[in-house]
């Protein structure tokens, strides 16, 4: 096939990402605030809910607990960033005395002309 007939390729609309670069921070960022939004939204529901079951008093105090704790918990969240990578430094470790390959009780070869 001709290189004018190649079929189209479908065009993305981010490129395929290679390296294993951090994401950038407005990305890191956004990520958070919509942890932290979730969060809120799931305590709203939990107070919304202690609410509705005031007469089963277990439910409501649950769901009271978890609307009180879960502020703290989306704000922790928020600010906590991406773990950090662990850089494996290469450095050079001499070996072992067992790892050493020549023979200390036999003498190294001698080849004379």
């Amino acid at each position: 096939m001709a290189s004018s007939q190649q079929p189209a390729r479908s065009r993305r609309p981010q490129p395929v990402l290679i390296t294993e670069a951090a994401p950038s921070l407005a990305e890191q960022h956004a990520a958070r605030k919509k942890r932290y939004v979730i969060t809120m939204v799931v305590r709203g529901v939990c107070l919304v809910l202690a609410a509705v079951f005031y007469q089963t008093l277990w439910l409501a105090l649950i769901f009271a607990v978890l609307g009180t704790v879960l502020p703290w918990i989306a704000v922790v969240m928020a600010n906590d960033g991406p773990p950090k990578k662990k850089l494996d430094v290469n450095r050079y470790t001499p070996p072992r005395p067992d790892r050493i390959l020549e023979n200390p009780a036999r003498p190294g070869r001698v080849i004379e002309h």
